[in-house]
């Protein structure tokens, strides 16, 4: 990949944006943390902007991608199918990248030089 430029991969569903690199990252955080509101804190989001985030994502697919345990601090986690999600959108974004590698390294030779920034 380049210094200056990065791919960045959306996919829409149904002619609206589904999945980018900002809710599978929600996915993996929540994965790490088991929880909505950590894994929102870790991404700089409030508790409702994750939980609205969280709630799109299950009601876009078949089966939830992410369950909440019953309880005070039940926490949440990915399912088999929050799993897969991730796993999947991973593989076509490494996949992407690979194939356009050299058409970024050719647009960024076009770019601008960039400017040393004096202390």
């Amino acid at each position: 990949m380049t210094e200056r430029l990065r791919l960045t991969l959306r996919v829409d569903a149904d002619k609206k944006p589904a999945l980018g690199h900002g809710k599978i990252r929600l996915l993996e955080q929540l994965a790490e943390t088991g929880s909505i509101s950590a894994a929102g804190r870790a991404m700089g989001m409030s508790y409702r902007r994750t939980w609205l985030l969280v709630d799109s994502l299950n009601q876009m697919f078949r089966e939830p991608l992410v369950v909440t345990r019953p309880g005070g601090g039940g926490g949440a986690f990915l399912t088999a199918e929050g799993e897969a999600v991730v796993r999947c959108y991973r593989d076509i974004e490494k996949q992407a990248a690979q194939v356009a590698e050299a058409h970024l390294a050719e647009l960024e030779k076009l770019l601008t030089p960039q400017t040393v920034e004096c202390p």
